[in-house]
């Protein structure tokens, strides 16, 4: 019976020790960042997104629809030209939330499904064709611009430099794709 709570006692002893090691060895609760920054599109910067992009596309005798997301997929903006299809601004509504979701342009998503490295945007039931861009500030995804028709990707990229004044980027500029 000795045996019993001697080895009983030996063992709760080196349990109880080791807790107090594991619980020394965690970052105290001060240290522990229980909050993030995260920037966010306002709506005066998505319009600005939006009339950049419609600039971009009279300039270049286009006809575009737009939609433009927050960070957390958020519709803050859409906008169809005179003479855009009637499913246009669903078709950039798609295109954007698929940049949103991969992270990159859904030109580079589309080349992945295409060649089947990747085919997961296909059945979770993204829109993988190209067109859209996600905005990138100081390595954050903020959001993201689907545009429907013409050179969408090229409108996008034109109304991010525009707006953002080379103080956002997207997965395009950095890999030197436009």
């Amino acid at each position: 019976m000795k045996k019993i709570l001697v080895i009983s006692g030996t063992l709760t002893g080196l349990t109880l020790s080791l807790l107090v090691q594991l619980h020394a060895q965690q970052p105290a609760a001060k240290d522990i960042k229980t909050t993030r920054e995260i920037k966010v599109i306002s709506s005066a910067g998505a319009r600005a997104l939006a009339d950049a992009c419609t600039a971009w596309a009279e300039q270049n005798k286009q006809v575009v629809a737009m939609a433009i997301l927050d960070w957390g997929g958020n519709l803050i903006e859409s906008h169809a030209m005179e003479g855009a299809p009637a499913n246009a601004i669903d078709t950039a509504l798609l295109k954007a939330k698929s940049a949103l979701r991969w992270r990159r342009p859904t030109s580079e998503t589309n080349k992945m499904v295409r060649s089947g490295e990747n085919l997961a945007p296909t059945f979770m039931h993204d829109f993988p064709q190209p067109g859209a861009l996600p905005i990138v500030v100081n390595g954050q995804v903020i959001g993201a611009m689907g545009v429907s028709g013409a050179d969408g990707e090229k409108c996008a990229q034109a109304a991010i430099d525009a707006v953002f004044h080379g103080q956002a980027a997207s997965s395009a500029r950095q890999s030197g794709a436009n």
